[in-house]
């Protein structure tokens, strides 16, 4: 008999891709997805395409029954993909950490009582090591943040890291990998930097040009692949991993790409702008959002590429090129953008002394 992997968070684009993707592999014989809603973005599969059978259970992790569902199919892999800044058909951000915390500690005590379990991946986020003036230049998996997160998902996911340690605690025969991911990118990202990206106008803190990192949707799919199968020979998928393209951008930068205008205010009127923008729906903004665009964040991947075994196939910068090919022309063409700034970067250089 295959595998039998379990798939949380299939309506979101990055769960639906996954269970479209694992139910390919060869030994797995059978997908099942979990959500409240069903998936919008689950291609079906084309006559003769050889993959394993995929069930759909509308479950809500908030409620016992996700211990059925994993009896009931003999599930031996669990990929949790439900802890998200925001969730399909939530009311609130009250019920996106119900989802998030009280959905992750129902699932594992389904996990846990589960003797069919073998593998448990959980997406986590770079975000849990919070976004500080007195962070390191560079974060390892080792790192202990100056400042837990305070609220947001960064807090939600620090908290369902925290039951999985416990989860491991009480079940080392279960093989865990976390996964840490930088802000996702590509075509149709559904993320709240995604959002951001997406104004005509980008909002930035005054004096500040952080520096960002980020995935691709693709290397992501694989990465969490990767963790829910066998490791191959000379690697090793358990444990915690950060998940980010190699080098970096500035904010700055990101939004040349896009040829968006930037709009620098003081940290507390941008506060207030991102209350508002909260209000009016035209974007969900959040202090740790904020936070991030402020001071930015860089996080080691030598784990990933060593321990792991993988080397993403983007770069932060091509990740980010794909997804801002995505998103169409911006008010100011980056061509026209970068000319520009090369012309007021001429302006503004000093005249050199006149030779005696």
């Amino acid at each position: 008999m295959g595998k039998v992997v379990l798939v949380t968070g299939v309506a979101r684009q990055l769960g639906a891709q996954f269970a479209e993707r694992i139910r390919r592999q060869p030994g797995v014989e059978l997908v099942v997805g979990v959500d409240v809603l069903p998936p919008r973005h689950l291609p079906p599969p084309q006559p003769g395409d050889p993959v394993a059978d995929y069930v759909f259970a509308p479950v809500d992790l908030r409620r016992p029954a996700i211990a059925r569902v994993l009896a009931e199919y003999a599930v031996d892999t669990v990929v949790h993909l439900n802890v998200s800044a925001t969730n399909p058909g939530a009311a609130g951000r009250a019920t996106v950490k119900e989802i998030n915390v009280i959905g992750s500690m129902q699932l594992l005590g389904a996990c846990q009582q589960s003797a069919q379990l073998r593998r448990l991946v959980v997406k986590s986020t770079t975000g849990v090591y919070g976004a500080t003036s007195r962070d390191p230049a560079v974060f390892t998996e080792r790192t202990q943040a100056k400042t837990l997160p305070s609220g947001g998902f960064a807090k939600d996911a620090a908290e369902v890291e925290g039951y999985v340690r416990g989860f491991a605690r009480r079940r080392p025969d279960v093989a865990i990998s976390v996964l840490r991911f930088a802000n996702l990118v590509g075509p149709g990202a559904d993320t709240p930097l995604a959002e951001y990206f997406g104004l005509p106008v980008l909002p930035t803190v005054l004096g500040y040009d952080p520096r960002l990192q980020f995935v691709h949707v693709e290397d992501a799919v694989e990465v969490l692949r990767l963790a829910a199968l066998d490791p191959a020979p000379g690697a090793a998928t358990t444990g915690t991993f950060n998940v980010a393209g190699d080098g970096v951008l500035l904010l700055s930068q990101c939004a040349r790409r896009l040829g968006r205008p930037t709009l620098p205010m003081p940290a507390p009127a941008l506060g207030w702008a991102a209350a508002l923008a909260k209000q009016t729906r035209v974007s969900d903004f959040s202090a740790e959002q904020i936070g991030l665009l402020t001071h930015g964040r860089v996080v080691d991947t030598t784990a990933l590429r060593e321990v792991f075994g993988y080397r993403p196939r983007y770069t932060t910068p091509e990740a980010f090129a794909d997804f801002a090919a995505d998103q169409g022309g911006g008010l100011l063409p980056p061509e026209r953008l970068a000319a520009l700034t090369d012309r007021l970067t001429d302006l503004l250089k000093p005249a050199p002394e006149e030779s005696r």
